[in-house]
């Protein structure tokens, strides 16, 4: 099940699409599976957890890239028009949601059901793009580790702050300097530092690599340091008018989404549907558990994909 991958100017800004199962989708496909990552939205780090999903639901797979956060071929630049990128902020929060509902309208067809799979700070997307949008036909939308309120006041929001909003240019030199390092040298790089991980998914060294090429990682960073100033509140009457739709699971040690809050949301929402993981998965479950995740998230949903 060899993945499509297409690099495309979406908003202005260049993205990269992963795609298991039909591209462009067939009449035949009613129901498609769309992954919104996590930061840094590089999608080749979901590869192995949507290679399974494809495999485990029979259903089309994709992931589109959060904009600017890929590293595209030389023919592309990183953005199509510097001065329109800036004015609207595409790079920014607000532009990364304003950018897959782009993606939607202009590649997905009109009328096809979606089951939304968000990650991290992709479910605080999932939930404003439900509503901006209500009239998007979904199924469900599963919200796995949901960084989707008091980012900063999290612990490892405390420690990241002042590096992403008051430092953030101080970190772009030694990114900077591991990006003139030949390919593989950084792979080795990337490898050593995450030795520490038993079963580390292959898949994951390159998409490490790809993060330290060009504007990628810089612009993951400005992104992290608006995530830190904007994601406070959780946006409760969201929730309310979806709760049916909406699957979260959250982590039993996760640093940047602590355990009170899953179980304050539970209390706020005693009849929605929420987890919390005994499984001991991390935060960044691609990096060893993408598997397990996907037999999760096609276990829970099973009987919608038969409706």
């Amino acid at each position: 099940m060899d993945p499509h991958t297409e690099f495309i100017y979406c908003c202005g800004a260049a993205t990269e699409l992963l795609k298991f199962g039909s591209s462009p989708l067939s009449s035949e496909d009613k129901l498609l599976f769309l992954v919104v990552p996590g930061n840094p939205g590089v999608v080749g780090f979901y590869r192995t957890f949507m290679q399974n999903l494809h495999r485990l639901s029979g259903r089309p797979v994709w992931a589109v890239s959060h904009a600017g956060h890929c590293d595209p071929p030389e023919s592309m630049d990183m953005v199509e028009d510097a001065s329109a990128a800036e004015r609207d902020d595409v790079l920014g929060l607000n532009g990364q949601v304003e950018h897959k509902l782009a993606f939607l309208r202009r590649h997905v067809p009109i009328g096809t059901r979606l089951v939304l799979v968000g990650h991290s700070i992709g479910c605080y997307m999932i939930l404003e793009m439900l509503k901006r949008n209500p009239e998007l036909k979904v199924l469900k939308a599963i919200l796995l580790f949901p960084t989707i309120e008091r980012m900063a006041q999290s612990p490892q929001g405390k420690v990241m702050t002042p590096v992403l909003c008051q430092m953030r240019y101080l970190a772009y030199l030694p990114v900077f300097l591991l990006s003139l390092l030949p390919g593989a040298v950084q792979a080795l790089l990337v490898r050593l530092v995450l030795s520490g991980i038993s079963s580390l998914d292959q898949c994951v060294v390159q998409s490490c690599v790809e993060l330290l090429s060009g504007d990628c990682a810089a612009n993951s960073m400005y992104l992290g340091g608006q995530e830190m100033r904007k994601v406070l509140e959780r946006d409760n009457l969201t929730i309310e008018k979806n709760l049916d739709k909406l699957i979260f699971y959250y982590g039993a040690a996760d640093h940047w989404c602590p355990v009170t809050y899953f179980h304050d949301i539970r209390r706020d929402f005693p009849q929605g549907d929420f987890q919390l993981c005994d499984k001991g998965f991390r935060h960044a479950f691609v990096l060893d558990a993408g598997q397990e995740v996907a037999q999760m998230v096609v276990g829970w949903i099973h009987g919608s994909l038969r409706t």
